[in-house]
């Protein structure tokens, strides 16, 4: 399950739908806002955590079991740190099955900040 509390609201859209935010260029974000962001940008920002999300996005199944993604030169816990922030983040969304965790990326989120850094195509 997500904790998808710490991103902002203008950044999540109802499942589904196209993300409901104007790109940065086009709106001055809040303090709260810009807060959350930085929140999701500051868990992005770690290499580790980084290429935990590319294994878990690239995975053929849509989905990883954390058995399959670890070996990324760091420690188990520090690996189980890395994806508990992801998680808090909202980037990422697990399920336990037995005694093995399960990765999905959130694709909401995702193309939500597609959609908040968008650059207008020049002419």
């Amino acid at each position: 399950m997500s904790n998808l509390s710490t991103v902002p609201e203008i950044a999540l859209p109802a499942r589904g739908s196209v993300p409901c935010c104007p790109p940065l260029i086009s709106a001055e974000l809040s303090t709260l806002d810009a807060e959350r962001l930085a929140n999701l940008f500051k868990a992005l920002s770690d290499p580790v955590r980084l290429r935990l999300l590319s294994r878990v996005a690239s995975h053929p199944a849509g989905e990883a079991c954390v058995c399959d993604i670890a070996d990324v030169g760091v420690s188990q816990p520090t690996v189980s740190h890395h994806l508990k922030k992801l998680r808090e983040a909202g980037l990422l969304t697990s399920q336990r099955r037995r005694t093995w965790v399960y990765y999905r990326v959130d694709p909401d989120v995702f193309a939500a900040l597609a959609s908040l850094l968008a650059m207008p195509e020049r002419a």
